[in-house]
């Protein structure tokens, strides 16, 4: 990439700021947050409240959120980077980077692959088998540290796998984990360390990592601190934590493949080759909601759209490994303890919870309420049928994140030269009016993009 220097970030004027004061109000009551927007050749990043009450600091470009699910995108880039050198392949089976002992039971006519593994087609579980019971005595503390690899390994004979790899999407937090594994056992090293060679470090993400580090911004529920979210058996699904200053460079090199210079190394065009191909559509659903991409959600933006109107049907519902003192964490405490299987909690009983739920195109069906539609055109990742029958000008590509004292949207358009990353200390509870709102920020400022590019 040999783009010059990217402009520095600068604070909203009047017009963006009113823009962003929806935003602003849907994080939790006194809870920091940082937006960063890219319009064109303008770069802004707006930072509100308080990293932390007890200390009172404020939120700055180089505050540390947890992201979430939004640490998908940055498997699948990964993912890609290593496709492009030729180290992995898509169609790539998982056994052959698994021991001979940990493949999942399925029928292997038709192997789960990594393409399977990106696009959430495995037919895997939402999360690996004998997690909640293990995570239940630390429910309010660190629910998933001690849930290392080795448990993973040992999980994974005794996993299920529900139909034909490929055929249905299924939204799953243990398929897009194992990615990060598998990926990190092709290359010899650990997850954090590969992704930083080869995304972090050149895209000049310095505060990038799956890592506490230096302190990071607080999460608070009821007005408690919520403690830092760990997530050893499963990084590459939601363990990263980043800064308005890093999302802003990582926006900027999806939303233009020049944006950010890449050091004059042969080894860079794969990761520019991985940036394009990140964002072309996978798989999809036949009855509607978002098309998936490796590791992002995608979909056109309608002609008639036009800044103002009512986007909300189009708006995704959040992250679905939120793992906190929620209703769904209450009821399956208490069935644990009551030594009732977690199977017996009736599916869709309650709103948000640890990983239970996958998220489901807003205003479609009620949340919690399915489990997936078949894959568009032959039911084959990669067959991807059109979004509605009318031609579509645009395309919004997203994905939405939540830890238990965290929450994060990031999406871009690259045709419209926008792009949108907010994080704020919201606990999932509030988290889906405030993906909800982020949604429609970033399908505004397409729209407001588009009458000057028909000019």
């Amino acid at each position: 990439m040999n783009g010059s220097a990217p402009r520095p970030a600068q604070e909203p004027g009047p017009d963006l700021e009113r823009l962003l004061r929806p935003l602003f109000h849907a994080a939790a009551p006194g809870g920091g947050a940082a937006v960063v927007v890219i319009r064109g050749d303008e770069r802004t990043v707006a930072c509100r409240g308080h990293s932390d009450r007890s200390s009172e600091l404020p939120v700055r470009a180089d505050t540390r959120f947890e992201l979430g699910s939004v640490t998908k995108t940055f498997t699948g880039l990964l993912l890609a980077e290593m496709a492009a050198r030729g180290e992995v392949g898509y169609d790539d089976p998982i056994d052959r980077y698994l021991p001979a002992d940990a493949a999942p039971g399925y029928p292997h006519e038709r192997p789960i692959t990594l393409l399977h593994l990106a696009t959430h087609t495995s037919g895997l579980p939402r999360l690996p088998v004998g997690l909640l019971p293990a995570l239940a005595p630390r429910w309010f503390t660190h629910p998933y540290a001690t849930f290392g690899p080795a448990h993973l390994l040992r999980a994974l004979p005794r996993t299920p796998v529900r139909g034909t790899p490929g055929v249905q999407v299924r939204y799953s937090n243990l398929g897009c984990g194992l990615l990060g594994l598998l990926l990190a056992n092709a290359a010899g090293q650990r997850y954090d360390d590969l992704l930083e060679a080869r995304v972090c470090r050149p895209l000049g993400l310095v505060d990038t990592s799956c890592g506490p580090g230096r302190e990071d911004a607080a999460g608070y529920r009821r007005g408690r601190h919520v403690p830092s979210f760990r997530l050893p058996a499963l990084p590459g699904a939601a363990a990263l934590r980043s800064t308005a200053d890093d999302m802003l460079r990582y926006l900027q090199a999806h939303v233009a493949l020049d944006a950010v210079p890449l050091p004059a190394r042969a080894d860079t065009d794969a990761l520019r080759t991985a940036l394009g191909e990140v964002r072309r559509p996978r798989a999809g659903r036949r009855r509607g909601g978002p098309r998936i991409c490796l590791g992002w959600n995608h979909r056109s933006v309608p002609v008639g759209a036009r800044p103002g109107d009512a986007l909300r049907c189009d708006a995704p519902q959040g992250d679905a490994l939120a793992a906190g003192a929620s209703s769904v964490g209450a009821l399956s405490a208490r069935a644990l303890s009551a030594g009732s299987p977690v199977e017996s909690i009736p599916f869709g009983s309650v709103p948000f919870g640890p990983g239970l739920f996958e998220p489901v195109p807003f205003g479609s069906v009620p949340f919690g309420s399915v489990r997936g539609g078949a894959v568009a055109g032959e039911g084959e990742a990669g067959e991807v049928a059109d979004e509605g029958s009318g031609e579509s000008a645009d395309e919004v590509i997203y994905h939405a994140g939540a830890t238990r004292g965290c929450t994060t949207f990031v999406g871009f358009s690259p045709r419209a030269r926008v792009g949108l990353a907010v994080m704020s200390g919201t606990p999932p509870r509030r988290g889906r009016g405030f993906v909800r709102s982020a949604y429609d920020t970033l399908c505004t400022l397409v729209a407001e993009r588009r009458e000057p590019m028909a000019v």
